[in-house]
Protein backbone atom coordinates (compact mmCIF):
# COMPACT_ATOMS: atom_id res chain seq x y z
CA UNK A 1 0.00 0.00 0.00
CA UNK A 2 1.39 3.25 -1.05
CA UNK A 3 0.90 6.76 0.69
CA UNK A 4 -1.62 9.20 -0.45
CA UNK A 5 0.38 11.91 0.11
CA UNK A 6 4.09 11.49 -1.67
CA UNK A 7 3.69 7.63 -2.70
CA UNK A 8 6.41 5.74 -0.41
CA UNK A 9 5.87 2.37 0.32
CA UNK A 10 3.71 2.45 3.96
CA UNK A 11 4.93 0.46 6.96
CA UNK A 12 3.11 -1.40 9.68
CA UNK A 13 3.06 2.49 11.64
CA UNK A 14 0.25 4.68 11.58
CA UNK A 15 1.93 7.68 9.59
CA UNK A 16 4.19 7.72 6.51
CA UNK A 17 7.65 7.50 7.11
CA UNK A 18 9.12 9.35 4.48
CA UNK A 19 6.33 12.56 4.45
CA UNK A 20 4.92 11.87 8.10
CA UNK A 21 1.26 12.22 7.21
CA UNK A 22 -1.04 10.32 9.05
CA UNK A 23 -2.38 7.15 7.60
CA UNK A 24 -4.33 5.97 10.12
CA UNK A 25 -7.89 6.25 8.51
CA UNK A 26 -6.38 5.98 4.74
CA UNK A 27 -5.07 2.63 5.82
CA UNK A 28 -8.39 1.87 6.85
CA UNK A 29 -10.51 3.07 4.24
CA UNK A 30 -8.15 0.62 1.65
CA UNK A 31 -8.66 -2.42 3.91
CA UNK A 32 -12.69 -1.91 3.90
CA UNK A 33 -12.47 -1.32 0.21
CA UNK A 34 -10.08 -4.53 -0.55
CA UNK A 35 -12.50 -6.20 1.59
CA UNK A 36 -16.00 -5.05 -1.12
CA UNK A 37 -13.65 -6.33 -4.13
CA UNK A 38 -13.03 -10.01 -2.48
CA UNK A 39 -16.67 -10.19 -2.11
CA UNK A 40 -17.60 -9.22 -4.77
CA UNK A 41 -14.96 -11.23 -7.12
CA UNK A 42 -16.04 -14.36 -5.00
CA UNK A 43 -19.85 -13.43 -5.89
CA UNK A 44 -18.63 -12.79 -9.26
CA UNK A 45 -17.37 -17.00 -9.24
CA UNK A 46 -20.97 -17.92 -8.57
CA UNK A 47 -22.45 -16.01 -10.72
CA UNK A 48 -23.93 -13.82 -8.09
CA UNK A 49 -24.19 -11.23 -10.54
CA UNK A 50 -26.04 -8.43 -8.15
CA UNK A 51 -24.52 -9.25 -5.51
CA UNK A 52 -21.73 -8.58 -7.26
CA UNK A 53 -22.30 -5.47 -9.16
CA UNK A 54 -23.33 -4.09 -4.92
CA UNK A 55 -19.97 -5.27 -3.70
CA UNK A 56 -17.33 -3.82 -6.67
CA UNK A 57 -19.56 -0.99 -6.73
CA UNK A 58 -18.85 -0.15 -2.97
CA UNK A 59 -15.47 -1.07 -3.38
CA UNK A 60 -14.87 1.97 -6.17
CA UNK A 61 -16.50 4.56 -4.03
CA UNK A 62 -14.39 3.85 -1.12
CA UNK A 63 -11.35 3.56 -3.68
CA UNK A 64 -11.93 5.55 -7.05
CA UNK A 65 -8.40 4.06 -8.42
CA UNK A 66 -8.84 0.51 -7.80
CA UNK A 67 -8.31 -0.35 -11.61
CA UNK A 68 -8.71 -4.26 -10.71
CA UNK A 69 -12.36 -3.92 -9.38
CA UNK A 70 -13.67 -1.11 -12.05
CA UNK A 71 -12.32 -4.10 -14.70
CA UNK A 72 -14.07 -6.93 -12.84
CA UNK A 73 -17.01 -4.58 -12.74
CA UNK A 74 -17.25 -3.87 -16.76
CA UNK A 75 -17.06 -7.78 -16.99
CA UNK A 76 -20.18 -8.52 -14.51
CA UNK A 77 -22.23 -5.29 -16.01
CA UNK A 78 -21.11 -6.64 -19.73
CA UNK A 79 -22.33 -10.59 -18.45
CA UNK A 80 -25.95 -9.27 -17.54
CA UNK A 81 -26.00 -6.93 -20.97
CA UNK A 82 -25.57 -3.31 -19.55
CA UNK A 83 -22.82 -3.33 -22.36
CA UNK A 84 -22.75 1.19 -22.12
CA UNK A 85 -21.86 0.44 -18.57
CA UNK A 86 -19.51 -1.75 -19.06
CA UNK A 87 -17.37 0.39 -21.64
CA UNK A 88 -17.74 2.87 -19.19
CA UNK A 89 -16.23 1.55 -16.71
CA UNK A 90 -13.12 0.30 -19.12
CA UNK A 91 -12.69 3.79 -20.47
CA UNK A 92 -12.27 5.39 -17.14
CA UNK A 93 -9.84 2.50 -15.84
CA UNK A 94 -8.20 3.05 -19.28
CA UNK A 95 -6.84 6.44 -18.31
CA UNK A 96 -6.14 5.75 -14.61
CA UNK A 97 -3.77 3.32 -16.00
CA UNK A 98 -2.86 3.64 -19.24
CA UNK A 99 -0.43 1.23 -19.46
CA UNK A 100 -0.45 -2.76 -18.94
CA UNK A 101 -4.30 -2.17 -18.46
CA UNK A 102 -6.48 -6.03 -19.48
CA UNK A 103 -9.19 -2.94 -20.67
CA UNK A 104 -6.99 -2.58 -23.17
CA UNK A 105 -8.23 -6.09 -24.85
CA UNK A 106 -11.57 -5.63 -23.58
CA UNK A 107 -12.07 -2.43 -25.13
CA UNK A 108 -10.63 -3.51 -28.30
CA UNK A 109 -12.72 -6.60 -28.36
CA UNK A 110 -15.82 -4.91 -28.45
CA UNK A 111 -14.74 -2.61 -30.82
CA UNK A 112 -13.38 -4.90 -33.80
CA UNK A 113 -16.65 -6.02 -34.59
CA UNK A 114 -18.87 -3.39 -35.96
CA UNK A 115 -21.50 -6.00 -37.21
CA UNK A 116 -21.60 -6.57 -32.99
CA UNK A 117 -21.90 -3.38 -31.84
CA UNK A 118 -24.75 -2.75 -34.68
CA UNK A 119 -26.41 -6.05 -32.66
CA UNK A 120 -25.75 -4.89 -29.35
CA UNK A 121 -27.07 -1.41 -30.43
CA UNK A 122 -30.34 -2.97 -32.29
CA UNK A 123 -30.81 -4.56 -28.99
CA UNK A 124 -30.69 -1.29 -26.98
CA UNK A 125 -33.15 0.19 -29.13
CA UNK A 126 -35.73 -3.04 -29.35
CA UNK A 127 -35.76 -2.74 -25.55
CA UNK A 128 -36.40 0.81 -25.27
CA UNK A 129 -38.96 0.11 -27.76
CA UNK A 130 -40.51 -2.85 -25.87
CA UNK A 131 -40.70 -0.55 -22.46
CA UNK A 132 -42.69 1.78 -24.38
CA UNK A 133 -45.21 -0.61 -26.16
CA UNK A 134 -46.02 -1.41 -22.38
CA UNK A 135 -46.47 2.15 -21.62
CA UNK A 136 -49.33 1.87 -24.13
CA UNK A 137 -50.63 -1.01 -23.29
CA UNK A 138 -49.45 -2.77 -26.46
CA UNK A 139 -48.27 -5.93 -24.77
CA UNK A 140 -48.32 -8.50 -27.56
CA UNK A 141 -45.94 -5.78 -29.57
CA UNK A 142 -43.59 -5.83 -26.68
CA UNK A 143 -43.40 -9.86 -26.40
CA UNK A 144 -42.47 -9.80 -29.74
CA UNK A 145 -39.89 -7.04 -29.65
CA UNK A 146 -38.32 -8.88 -26.24
CA UNK A 147 -38.11 -12.23 -27.90
CA UNK A 148 -36.07 -9.67 -31.05
CA UNK A 149 -34.14 -7.96 -28.22
CA UNK A 150 -33.32 -11.83 -27.12
CA UNK A 151 -32.30 -13.04 -30.17
CA UNK A 152 -29.72 -10.34 -30.73
CA UNK A 153 -28.35 -10.63 -26.87
CA UNK A 154 -29.50 -13.88 -25.22
CA UNK A 155 -27.44 -12.66 -21.80
CA UNK A 156 -29.67 -9.09 -21.23
CA UNK A 157 -31.06 -9.67 -17.93
CA UNK A 158 -33.65 -7.38 -18.24
CA UNK A 159 -34.88 -8.14 -21.42
CA UNK A 160 -35.69 -11.84 -19.98
CA UNK A 161 -37.07 -10.29 -16.22
CA UNK A 162 -39.23 -8.13 -18.89
CA UNK A 163 -40.39 -11.16 -20.84
CA UNK A 164 -41.16 -13.02 -18.09
CA UNK A 165 -43.50 -10.43 -16.23
CA UNK A 166 -45.57 -10.24 -19.15
CA UNK A 167 -46.40 -13.50 -19.45
CA UNK A 168 -47.25 -13.84 -16.09
CA UNK A 169 -49.52 -10.78 -16.55
CA UNK A 170 -50.86 -12.91 -19.25
CA UNK A 171 -51.21 -16.26 -16.89
CA UNK A 172 -48.98 -18.06 -19.28
CA UNK A 173 -46.94 -19.23 -16.45
CA UNK A 174 -44.94 -21.99 -17.62
CA UNK A 175 -43.11 -19.63 -20.52
CA UNK A 176 -42.63 -17.52 -17.45
CA UNK A 177 -40.66 -20.12 -15.88
CA UNK A 178 -38.82 -21.08 -18.83
CA UNK A 179 -37.83 -17.07 -18.83
CA UNK A 180 -36.92 -17.03 -14.73
CA UNK A 181 -35.00 -19.81 -15.12
CA UNK A 182 -32.62 -18.44 -17.79
CA UNK A 183 -32.41 -15.61 -15.49
CA UNK A 184 -31.35 -17.52 -12.80
CA UNK A 185 -28.64 -19.32 -15.16
CA UNK A 186 -27.07 -15.57 -15.47
CA UNK A 187 -27.90 -14.31 -12.10
CA UNK A 188 -28.56 -16.92 -9.34
CA UNK A 189 -29.21 -14.74 -6.52
CA UNK A 190 -31.41 -11.91 -8.49
CA UNK A 191 -33.63 -10.65 -5.95
CA UNK A 192 -36.51 -9.72 -8.56
CA UNK A 193 -36.03 -13.38 -10.66
CA UNK A 194 -36.75 -14.63 -7.42
CA UNK A 195 -39.55 -12.36 -6.71
CA UNK A 196 -41.11 -13.16 -9.85
CA UNK A 197 -40.21 -17.19 -9.40
CA UNK A 198 -42.24 -17.29 -6.13
CA UNK A 199 -45.41 -15.43 -7.58
CA UNK A 200 -45.45 -18.41 -10.65
CA UNK A 201 -44.57 -21.60 -8.25
CA UNK A 202 -47.52 -20.07 -6.60
CA UNK A 203 -49.64 -19.80 -9.54
CA UNK A 204 -48.89 -22.84 -10.87
CA UNK A 205 -48.92 -24.57 -7.32
CA UNK A 206 -52.86 -23.71 -7.27
CA UNK A 207 -53.84 -24.79 -10.87
CA UNK A 208 -52.45 -28.33 -9.62
CA UNK A 209 -54.69 -28.08 -6.87
CA UNK A 210 -57.74 -27.07 -8.68
CA UNK A 211 -57.17 -30.18 -11.05
CA UNK A 212 -57.13 -32.55 -8.57
CA UNK A 213 -60.31 -31.25 -7.07
CA UNK A 214 -61.88 -31.57 -10.28
CA UNK A 215 -60.36 -35.09 -10.98
CA UNK A 216 -62.09 -36.26 -7.62
CA UNK A 217 -65.26 -34.80 -7.78
CA UNK A 218 -65.99 -36.52 -11.85
CA UNK A 219 -64.64 -39.79 -9.97
CA UNK A 220 -67.37 -39.88 -7.70
CA UNK A 221 -70.27 -40.80 -10.50
CA UNK A 222 -70.76 -41.32 -14.49
CA UNK A 223 -72.71 -39.09 -16.92
CA UNK A 224 -74.12 -40.02 -20.41
CA UNK A 225 -76.20 -38.93 -22.67
CA UNK A 226 -79.70 -41.32 -23.66
CA UNK A 227 -81.54 -39.59 -26.36
CA UNK A 228 -83.10 -36.51 -25.07
CA UNK A 229 -82.10 -37.01 -21.02
CA UNK A 230 -78.91 -37.17 -19.28
CA UNK A 231 -78.38 -39.95 -16.96
CA UNK A 232 -76.19 -39.80 -14.28
CA UNK A 233 -74.64 -43.06 -12.54
CA UNK A 234 -72.95 -43.73 -9.27
CA UNK A 235 -70.01 -45.60 -9.39
CA UNK A 236 -71.37 -47.52 -6.62
CA UNK A 237 -74.37 -48.71 -8.63
CA UNK A 238 -74.44 -51.49 -10.98
CA UNK A 239 -77.33 -51.56 -13.38
CA UNK A 240 -79.81 -54.18 -13.53
CA UNK A 241 -79.52 -56.88 -16.22
CA UNK A 242 -81.57 -56.81 -19.23
CA UNK A 243 -82.99 -59.18 -20.90
CA UNK A 244 -82.91 -60.21 -24.89
CA UNK A 245 -86.31 -59.18 -25.34
CA UNK A 246 -85.90 -55.59 -23.88
CA UNK A 247 -82.58 -55.19 -25.53
CA UNK A 248 -84.66 -56.93 -28.68
CA UNK A 249 -87.23 -53.57 -27.89
CA UNK A 250 -84.57 -51.01 -27.68
CA UNK A 251 -83.37 -51.85 -31.21
CA UNK A 252 -86.65 -51.12 -32.70
CA UNK A 253 -87.24 -48.09 -31.01
CA UNK A 254 -84.05 -47.04 -32.03
CA UNK A 255 -84.17 -47.37 -35.43
CA UNK A 256 -87.48 -45.95 -35.37
CA UNK A 257 -86.46 -42.81 -34.11
CA UNK A 258 -83.16 -42.23 -36.48
CA UNK A 259 -86.32 -42.72 -39.20
CA UNK A 260 -87.75 -39.93 -37.84
CA UNK A 261 -84.73 -37.45 -37.17
CA UNK A 262 -83.57 -38.12 -40.72
CA UNK A 263 -87.46 -37.13 -42.44
CA UNK A 264 -88.15 -34.27 -39.92
CA UNK A 265 -85.06 -33.36 -38.09
CA UNK A 266 -82.22 -33.54 -40.63
CA UNK A 267 -83.25 -30.91 -42.56
CA UNK A 268 -83.84 -28.31 -40.46
CA UNK A 269 -80.13 -29.18 -38.95
CA UNK A 270 -78.73 -28.61 -42.14
CA UNK A 271 -80.81 -25.39 -42.46
CA UNK A 272 -79.33 -24.70 -39.71
CA UNK A 273 -75.52 -24.96 -39.73
CA UNK A 274 -75.80 -23.64 -42.99
CA UNK A 275 -76.55 -20.28 -41.49
CA UNK A 276 -73.92 -20.55 -38.92
CA UNK A 277 -71.13 -21.44 -41.86
CA UNK A 278 -72.62 -18.13 -43.37
CA UNK A 279 -72.18 -16.22 -40.31
CA UNK A 280 -68.89 -17.68 -39.31
CA UNK A 281 -67.68 -16.87 -42.98
CA UNK A 282 -68.73 -13.42 -42.78
CA UNK A 283 -66.71 -13.05 -39.44
CA UNK A 284 -63.51 -14.71 -40.62
CA UNK A 285 -63.62 -12.22 -43.99
CA UNK A 286 -63.90 -8.80 -41.55
CA UNK A 287 -61.27 -10.08 -39.49
CA UNK A 288 -59.42 -11.27 -42.75
CA UNK A 289 -59.91 -7.56 -43.84
CA UNK A 290 -59.15 -6.40 -40.41
CA UNK A 291 -55.71 -8.17 -40.34
CA UNK A 292 -54.90 -6.90 -44.12
CA UNK A 293 -55.53 -3.29 -42.80
CA UNK A 294 -53.25 -4.16 -39.66
CA UNK A 295 -50.50 -5.45 -41.82
CA UNK A 296 -50.61 -2.38 -44.21
CA UNK A 297 -49.98 -0.60 -41.26
CA UNK A 298 -47.46 -2.87 -40.40
CA UNK A 299 -45.66 -2.52 -43.75
CA UNK A 300 -45.59 1.13 -43.13
CA UNK A 301 -44.03 1.40 -39.92
CA UNK A 302 -41.69 -1.31 -40.91
CA UNK A 303 -40.65 1.41 -44.00
CA UNK A 304 -39.95 4.27 -41.67
CA UNK A 305 -38.39 2.39 -39.35
CA UNK A 306 -35.75 0.81 -41.60
CA UNK A 307 -35.42 4.31 -42.46
CA UNK A 308 -34.60 5.01 -39.06
CA UNK A 309 -32.08 2.37 -38.87
CA UNK A 310 -30.37 3.57 -41.54
CA UNK A 311 -29.69 6.96 -39.55
CA UNK A 312 -29.10 4.83 -36.54
CA UNK A 313 -26.04 2.56 -37.95
CA UNK A 314 -24.44 5.75 -39.53
CA UNK A 315 -24.92 7.31 -35.76
CA UNK A 316 -23.22 4.18 -34.34
CA UNK A 317 -20.71 4.28 -36.95
CA UNK A 318 -19.90 7.79 -36.11
CA UNK A 319 -19.94 6.37 -31.69
CA UNK A 320 -17.77 3.76 -32.63
CA UNK A 321 -15.20 5.39 -34.33
CA UNK A 322 -12.13 7.06 -34.05
CA UNK A 323 -14.04 10.29 -34.53
CA UNK A 324 -16.64 9.71 -32.26
CA UNK A 325 -18.13 10.26 -28.77
CA UNK A 326 -16.44 7.19 -27.43
CA UNK A 327 -12.86 8.34 -28.73
CA UNK A 328 -13.86 12.23 -27.72
CA UNK A 329 -14.94 10.79 -24.35
CA UNK A 330 -11.69 8.83 -24.05
CA UNK A 331 -9.63 12.22 -25.04
CA UNK A 332 -11.52 14.57 -22.29
CA UNK A 333 -10.76 11.75 -19.74
CA UNK A 334 -7.23 11.90 -20.46
CA UNK A 335 -6.77 15.70 -20.59
CA UNK A 336 -7.75 15.79 -16.77
CA UNK A 337 -5.63 13.02 -16.14
CA UNK A 338 -2.81 14.91 -17.70
CA UNK A 339 -3.67 17.75 -15.62
CA UNK A 340 -4.00 16.30 -12.36
CA UNK A 341 -0.54 14.35 -13.21
CA UNK A 342 1.26 17.27 -14.40
CA UNK A 343 -0.42 20.49 -13.79
CA UNK A 344 2.27 22.44 -14.82
CA UNK A 345 3.22 21.22 -18.02
CA UNK A 346 0.94 23.32 -19.95
CA UNK A 347 2.37 21.95 -23.43
CA UNK A 348 1.53 18.65 -22.73
CA UNK A 349 -2.10 19.75 -21.65
CA UNK A 350 -2.65 21.74 -24.58
CA UNK A 351 -1.71 19.18 -27.44
CA UNK A 352 -4.39 16.97 -25.23
CA UNK A 353 -7.25 19.87 -25.36
CA UNK A 354 -5.94 20.22 -29.16
CA UNK A 355 -6.72 16.44 -29.38
CA UNK A 356 -10.42 16.90 -28.79
CA UNK A 357 -12.91 16.87 -31.51
CA UNK A 358 -14.99 20.07 -31.44
CA UNK A 359 -17.89 19.16 -33.92
CA UNK A 360 -18.45 16.45 -31.03
CA UNK A 361 -18.15 18.59 -28.71
CA UNK A 362 -20.63 20.90 -29.98
CA UNK A 363 -22.81 18.04 -31.72
CA UNK A 364 -26.83 17.47 -30.81
CA UNK A 365 -26.79 14.80 -28.09
CA UNK A 366 -23.77 15.33 -26.88
CA UNK A 367 -23.95 15.05 -22.73
CA UNK A 368 -24.07 18.19 -20.61
CA UNK A 369 -21.44 16.66 -18.36
CA UNK A 370 -18.90 16.15 -21.22
CA UNK A 371 -19.28 19.64 -22.27
CA UNK A 372 -19.27 21.12 -18.73
CA UNK A 373 -16.09 19.17 -17.74
CA UNK A 374 -14.95 20.61 -21.24
CA UNK A 375 -15.80 24.03 -19.93
CA UNK A 376 -14.08 23.73 -16.60
CA UNK A 377 -11.03 21.68 -17.49
CA UNK A 378 -10.67 25.36 -20.49
CA UNK A 379 -11.87 27.96 -17.51
CA UNK A 380 -9.08 26.76 -14.95
CA UNK A 381 -5.85 25.64 -17.45
CA UNK A 382 -6.52 27.82 -20.32
CA UNK A 383 -4.91 31.14 -18.63
CA UNK A 384 -1.96 29.81 -18.28
CA UNK A 385 -2.08 28.08 -21.81
CA UNK A 386 -2.53 31.14 -23.30
CA UNK A 387 -0.01 32.96 -21.50
CA UNK A 388 2.77 30.16 -22.74
CA UNK A 389 1.44 30.57 -26.25
CA UNK A 390 1.37 34.25 -26.53
CA UNK A 391 5.16 34.33 -25.00
CA UNK A 392 6.27 31.94 -28.02
CA UNK A 393 4.15 33.84 -30.03
CA UNK A 394 5.98 36.88 -29.19
CA UNK A 395 9.14 35.93 -29.42
CA UNK A 396 8.76 34.46 -32.97
CA UNK A 397 7.25 37.70 -34.01
CA UNK A 398 9.95 39.83 -33.12
CA UNK A 399 12.42 37.42 -34.94
CA UNK A 400 10.21 37.87 -38.00
CA UNK A 401 8.82 34.50 -37.75
CA UNK A 402 4.94 35.33 -38.41
CA UNK A 403 4.36 32.06 -39.62
CA UNK A 404 4.61 30.43 -36.53
CA UNK A 405 3.87 33.63 -34.61
CA UNK A 406 0.82 33.34 -35.92
CA UNK A 407 0.05 30.02 -35.37
CA UNK A 408 0.87 30.46 -31.26
CA UNK A 409 -1.20 33.78 -30.79
CA UNK A 410 -4.36 31.99 -32.41
CA UNK A 411 -3.79 29.13 -30.00
CA UNK A 412 -3.27 31.81 -27.49
CA UNK A 413 -6.93 33.56 -28.11
CA UNK A 414 -8.53 30.38 -28.25
CA UNK A 415 -7.22 29.26 -24.91
CA UNK A 416 -8.48 32.46 -23.40
CA UNK A 417 -10.59 34.97 -24.96
CA UNK A 418 -10.06 37.62 -22.82
CA UNK A 419 -6.11 38.22 -23.76
CA UNK A 420 -6.51 41.22 -25.87
CA UNK A 421 -2.64 41.08 -26.05
CA UNK A 422 -2.32 38.07 -28.21
CA UNK A 423 -5.79 39.38 -30.39
CA UNK A 424 -3.91 42.57 -31.24
CA UNK A 425 -0.24 40.79 -31.70
CA UNK A 426 -2.06 38.48 -34.32
CA UNK A 427 -3.26 41.45 -36.15
CA UNK A 428 0.56 43.00 -36.05
CA UNK A 429 1.73 39.69 -37.45
CA UNK A 430 -1.00 38.97 -39.87
CA UNK A 431 -0.41 42.81 -40.99
CA UNK A 432 3.62 42.59 -41.56
CA UNK A 433 2.94 39.21 -43.78
CA UNK A 434 1.10 41.36 -45.91
CA UNK A 435 -2.15 39.05 -45.23
CA UNK A 436 -4.49 42.68 -45.13
CA UNK A 437 -7.90 40.91 -45.13
CA UNK A 438 -7.17 38.51 -41.87
CA UNK A 439 -5.72 41.74 -40.48
CA UNK A 440 -8.67 44.09 -40.79
CA UNK A 441 -10.43 41.03 -39.88
CA UNK A 442 -8.80 40.97 -36.30
CA UNK A 443 -8.00 44.50 -35.58
CA UNK A 444 -12.09 44.61 -36.06
CA UNK A 445 -12.82 42.06 -33.53
CA UNK A 446 -10.50 42.96 -31.26
CA UNK A 447 -11.69 47.01 -31.58
CA UNK A 448 -14.93 45.16 -31.02
CA UNK A 449 -13.98 43.17 -27.63
CA UNK A 450 -11.73 45.69 -26.16
CA UNK A 451 -13.11 49.15 -27.26
CA UNK A 452 -11.34 51.28 -24.95
CA UNK A 453 -7.77 49.75 -24.53
CA UNK A 454 -4.45 51.04 -25.85
CA UNK A 455 -4.36 47.74 -28.16
CA UNK A 456 -7.72 48.79 -29.54
CA UNK A 457 -6.33 52.74 -30.56
CA UNK A 458 -3.19 51.32 -31.74
CA UNK A 459 -5.84 49.28 -34.25
CA UNK A 460 -7.39 51.64 -35.07
CA UNK A 461 -4.51 53.89 -36.45
CA UNK A 462 -3.30 50.16 -38.31
CA UNK A 463 -6.66 49.68 -40.27
CA UNK A 464 -6.58 53.65 -41.20
CA UNK A 465 -3.16 52.60 -42.71
CA UNK A 466 -4.69 49.94 -44.53
CA UNK A 467 -7.43 51.12 -45.96
CA UNK A 468 -6.18 53.92 -47.24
Amino acid sequence: MDCYNCGARLTEHDFCTRCGVDVQHYKKIIGVSNFYYNDGLDKARVRDLSGAVMSLTECIRLNKVNVDARNLLGLVLFEMGEVVDALSEWVISKNLKPEKNIADDYLNEVQKSPSYLDNLNQAIRKYNQSLAYCRQDSLDLAVIQLKKVLSMNPGFLKAHQLLALLYINGQEWEKARRELTKCSRIDVKNTTTLRYMKEVDEALAALEEGKSHKGRKNEEAVKYQSGNETIIQPLSVKEPKKSYTAFLYLLVGGAVGLAAALTLILPARLQSLRLQLNEESRTIGEQLDKKNAEMAEIQTQLEALQSRNTSLTSELEAYSGTDGTLKAMENLLNVAYVYLDTPEDTDKIAEALEDINQDTLEAQGTPQGYKDLYDKLLETVGPSISEACYDKGNTAYRAGDYDTAITELEKAFSFDETNSDALFLLGNAYNRKGDSENAIRVYNQGIELFPNTEGARRARESLRGLES
